[in-house]
């Protein structure tokens, strides 16, 4: 553990890394492009609703103000009032906070999707010490963000100043006009200067998101040893899956060693491949293999074979074809079938005759 220290992160982080990341609440998330947008979104719910909330807001006022005469200040009038101004301001009001609402959960979910910080439920002492505290704020981290915000101020007024100082004679003719004037020029200049400072910060943001991202993906890269443990934990010791293979293949080999006996005949290289092959007429549409083998395997294949009294019978083509053409328990094709049937009708011929007349001709090496 001591050399991983050491080394460098020099990997890319696997996907259980990331996993392992986003379940703590660490994933590339830009703020900037969240004030942005929904600046951005403001702007735009104040252009289509502020006359509507101007008329409501209005209405009300004047209708309190004209009826301010009649009012008289008690418990019961006080929340009476209360309890309509809320009532109003929330009607009024009501949609663009549900705007910026969604916009926000919209804008949220679209960078990182739906995500549950476990780390933040649970209640650390480590939070409350002062000294990690300072160091947080004397982090990189923190110079970066003090730097963006410094930056994002001067944006904001260079922007302001450049759309205002155009207006200012026209400004000061205001107090000429009436409120609803007045109202109307004033938002129409809080939307533009808004609109204009929320694109030059989307822009800015999207750079941001870009930083974020890299810094992130820089943050949970991984130590060449960090991913070999990895790999021990999901996939186990590359040596005890060496050892498993080699015991699943020992004793895949046993149990086909024990359907020798069961074959009816044997088809030989003659000494680099051995095929075991059986049919039972009764059962069987077409002949399977139920053993092969090279070289060593093949030598125990013919051993028992020997063993157990079934037969063997050279044919180097035949044996090479059957080896290729089929696995262990599968029918062998159909292209194969006559040769196997001289091999077969010649096995059975011998099986059958005790004291053979004359010699028995052996199947064909050529088909």
């Amino acid at each position: 553990m001591a050399e991983e220290s050491f080394q460098e992160k020099t990997e890319q982080a696997t996907p259980k890394r990331r996993e392992e990341s986003r379940r703590k609440g660490q994933v590339a998330r830009s703020q900037e492009l969240n004030s942005a947008a929904l600046l951005l979104t403001a702007m735009g719910g104040l252009w289509m609703l502020g006359s509507t909330m101007y008329e409501g807001l209005s209405s009300f006022t004047v209708d309190t103000l004209t009826n301010s005469h009649k009012f008289e200040i008690t418990t019961s009038s006080l929340w009476n009032l209360m309890v309509r101004w809320g009532t109003v301001f929330f009607t009024v009001t009501g949609p663009m906070l549900l705007l910026l609402s969604v916009a926000g959960l919209a804008i949220s979910l679209s960078q990182v999707g739906f995500v549950v910080n476990e780390e933040a439920l649970n209640l650390k002492l480590q939070r409350l010490d002062p000294i990690a505290g300072a160091k947080r704020l004397i982090s990189k981290r923190s110079l970066v963000e003090l730097v963006k915000g410094i930056f994002k101020i001067l944006i904001v007024g260079y922007v302001s100043y450049v759309t205002i100082a155009p207006e200012l004679a026209l400004i000061s003719t205001l107090v000429d006009v009436g409120v609803a004037d007045t109202f109307t020029y004033i938002t129409t200049m809080i939307v533009k200067v808004g609109v204009r400072t929320a694109i030059v910060l989307l822009i800015l943001a999207a750079l941001d998101y870009a930083y974020q991202r890299w810094e992130f993906n820089q943050s949970i890269r991984m130590t060449k040893q960090e991913v070999k443990e990895e790999q021990k934990q999901t996939e186990g010791d590359p040596q005890v899956r060496m050892r498993i293979r080699s015991l699943q293949r020992e004793a895949a080999r046993r149990r086909m060693m024990a359907e020798v006996p069961e074959a009816d005949v044997v088809i030989t290289n003659p000494t680099h491949y051995a095929v075991a092959v059986k049919y039972d007429m009764a059962t069987m549409a077409a002949p399977a293999i139920v053993a092969k083998g090279q070289n060593l395997i093949a030598q125990k294949i013919r051993e028992v074979a020997r063993e157990s009294g079934v037969p063997i019978v050279e044919n180097k083509p035949l044996g090479q074809a059957l080896f290729k053409a089929a696995e262990i328990g599968q029918e062998i094709p159909e292209a194969l079938y006559k040769a196997v049937a001289e091999v077969l009708a010649y096995v059975f011929r011998l099986q059958r005759r005790t004291v053979p007349d004359g010699p028995v001709a052996e199947p064909s090496s050529e088909w």
